[in-house]
């Protein structure tokens, strides 16, 4: 799992609440069996018309928001199934960070699991930095992991709450069998003993 410590990135505003994980990642592409690709599926239904063509009044669409790698948006953020699918879009797409006011528990819990930080802050907090992202094309800002806060070139400052174990696996790139392999010796030796007492 790729490591998260620090990351600044441009912003995409995205001033929607209850995001839900099908329109995140639609049912009908969660055939594939691989856990990549899925970036160019991310918000299938709201970034593509039917006949196909890019939606250009649809925020991830717009010139301005190219190469996001923050997604600011509404509360309740990732709500609906629990599919994973969803987080891997998002990280194939290229987003590192997701800032919102709150965010549904699988949801969240998923995201940790994919090098995705989502961070909870106010929603004062919130507002203000989509109204900074559309105020000005480009905007960027920086997710600091290891000091737990967020920050811009312009006096944004706010700090944010993680829990500990979560901020240890990504700042280690730590997945579950990451986790797992820490404890490889201790699993090497409890085999040989196994198979000293089966002899």
């Amino acid at each position: 799992m790729e490591r998260f410590e620090k990351h600044t990135g441009i912003v995409a505003p995205m001033d929607r609440m209850n995001v839900d994980t099908d329109q995140i990642m639609p049912k009908q592409f969660l055939k594939r069996i691989e856990r990549t690709g899925f970036g160019q599926f991310l918000f299938h239904d709201w970034r593509f018309r039917p006949d196909g063509s890019a939606d250009l009044t649809f925020e991830l669409n717009r010139p301005e928001y190219k190469g996001a790698s923050i997604l600011v948006a509404g509360r309740n953020f990732g709500c609906g199934s629990s599919r994973e699918h969803a987080p891997w879009g998002l990280a194939d797409f290229g987003f590192r960070a997701i800032i919102a006011p709150s965010f549904a528990d699988i949801f969240f819990n998923n995201c940790f699991k994919n090098s995705i930080l989502p961070v909870t802050l106010h929603e004062a907090q919130v507002a203000e930095l989509m109204a900074r992202a559309v105020e000005n094309p480009g905007y960027r800002c920086t997710v600091d992991l290891e000091n737990q806060v967020v920050t811009d070139a312009h006096g944004f400052h706010t700090a944010f709450h993680v829990d500990p174990f979560r901020k240890r696996c990504l700042l280690n790139g730590l997945d579950d069998i990451g986790l797992t392999l820490e404890y490889e010796a201790a699993i090497a030796a409890y085999e040989r003993r196994l198979e000293v007492a089966f002899i």
